[in-house]
């Protein structure tokens, strides 16, 4: 069924689970969160990429403000809580400042294919350790899913967006293993020519061969 929700569109696409901070300056956002507050009410944040807005977004959560400035400016802290799809998107919901939407909920599939995902543990691993990440690597839990690790894998905006499109997590690990079996190669070689690099000019202790 339908429903109106207030809407903050921004340049970056948001995963469910995912927490975010925000400085909220402008009135009308700011009009949004105080009613947010008093409500106790949630909003949307739909990705505005290549100078449109998308027509999914993703649902958000007032967790705490952090600090309110003497301006009226607000740190926030916020998580997603869901998927939505705009079917009537309004420049100023009615009565109000800020943006608002007639959206519906995306139901997703969360089941998961436990030998993808031993399979993606095993190439994220490789790719954090690689790029000196392990400490997200150890805040990784055994039963994560793929929103956990989207952002950390070297998603472009717009395959961002496609994953969060997907709505069967078998299918968004699909996405994923195909991706590491792609840019993983390119990493590894990556960091065995800085090691490369490295060593140029230093004393090297070689053995020579026996002929």
């Amino acid at each position: 069924m339908a429903r109106l929700l207030p809407l903050f569109p921004l340049n970056l696409v948001v995963f469910p689970g995912e927490k975010l901070n925000l400085h909220i300056f402008e009135p009308r956002y700011r009009q949004l969160v105080r009613e947010c507050i008093e409500q106790n009410t949630t909003f949307g944040i739909p990705p505005y990429l290549d100078n449109s807005l998308s027509e999914l977004g993703t649902e958000m959560r007032l967790i705490s403000v952090e600090q309110t400035y003497a301006s009226g400016e607000l740190d926030i802290r916020t998580r997603a809580v869901g998927v939505f799809r705009i079917n009537k998107f309004y420049r100023q919901a009615p009565g109000k400042l800020y943006a608002g939407g007639l959206i519906e909920d995306v139901v997703q599939d969360d089941v998961a294919d436990p030998v993808l995902r031993d399979i993606i543990t095993r190439q994220v691993r490789q790719l954090y350790e690689a790029l000196g990440l392990r400490k997200l690597l150890l805040e990784l839990a055994p039963d994560y899913c793929i929103f956990d690790v989207a952002h950390h894998i070297g998603f472009s905006t717009d395959q961002e967006y496609q994953l969060l499109a997907t709505t069967s997590e078998q299918e968004r690990q699909e996405m994923v293993r195909e991706h590491l079996d792609t840019i993983l190669p390119v990493v590894l070689e990556t960091e065995r020519l800085k090691d490369r690099v490295r060593l140029n000019g230093h004393f090297k202790n070689l053995t020579p061969p026996n002929f």
